[in-house]
């Protein structure tokens, strides 16, 4: 890899282990990243707010502040809102993934995993991020969204969606009416790299029901789901 290609771009490390911090570090360092770390979630939000990375690798199960929370946190930063944020962690349980995209993350990564193979996937979830076009105000059957700012209204009320349901909401309101397949869905707010399966999916469309109404979002059995224009 050419470190030219990454020279500048900032990572967090946020992990309990510290010699899992110090081989990530020295790997990513080695390709030109400009690396901070921290051993703790609370010391991670710290120093997000000062560093403010490109991207946060962030272990889930930590003392104190787990991953989910800090990720949380995180996210309700406005200057952090486009930061790209990646759990690195051992567990691959459904209900974890689940939690950590409903708590605003990108991207799920399981330990252990190869120095190239991660910085392979980093440079694939900023590829991802610095190729989202600015996009206008849509409104569609008194849905309001502002893809630049986060912001979705119904009927005048704001909405506070996590990021992966503010993403889906985005898709199938891009083309009201059309059926977006599962496949479809999957690949483009989660990515040919992520693993996920359908049930992700669904929690995902439940609770946009429970948040906008049932009678926005249509199931169309087998295929996936519509927005109803």
């Amino acid at each position: 890899m050419n470190a030219k290609t990454t020279t500048g771009k900032k990572i967090l490390l946020v992990d309990d282990e510290s010699d899992i911090l110090e081989f990530l570090k020295y790997n990513l360092e080695k390709e030109g990243f400009q690396v901070q770390t921290a051993s703790n979630g609370r010391e991670g939000v710290a120093i997000a707010h000062k560093f403010l990375p490109q991207l946060i690798l962030l272990d889930v199960m930590m003392p104190g502040m787990d991953g989910i929370e800090t990720c949380q946190l995180l996210r309700e930063t406005e200057k952090l809102k486009d930061t790209v944020i990646a759990f690195l962690t051992a567990r691959s349980e459904d209900y974890s993934q689940i939690a950590g995209f409903d708590a605003g993350a990108d991207d799920y990564i399981s330990k252990p995993i190869k120095p190239k193979v991660l910085v392979s996937r980093i440079n694939a979830l900023l590829r991802r991020k610095n190729m989202q076009p600015m996009q206008a105000l849509t409104e569609t059957n008194g849905i309001q969204i502002d893809p630049d700012r986060f912001i979705v209204v119904r009927n005048g009320e704001e909405l506070n969606l996590p990021r992966k349901e503010f993403q889906l909401l985005k898709l199938l309101m891009s083309k009201p009416g059309n059926v977006f397949t599962r496949e479809h869905i999957l690949s483009d707010i989660w990515g040919q790299e992520i693993i996920v399966g359908n049930r992700t999916i669904d929690v995902h469309i439940r609770k946009l029901r429970e948040k906008l109404g049932d009678e926005y979002i249509q199931t169309i059995k087998g295929v996936g789901y519509k927005f109803t224009g």
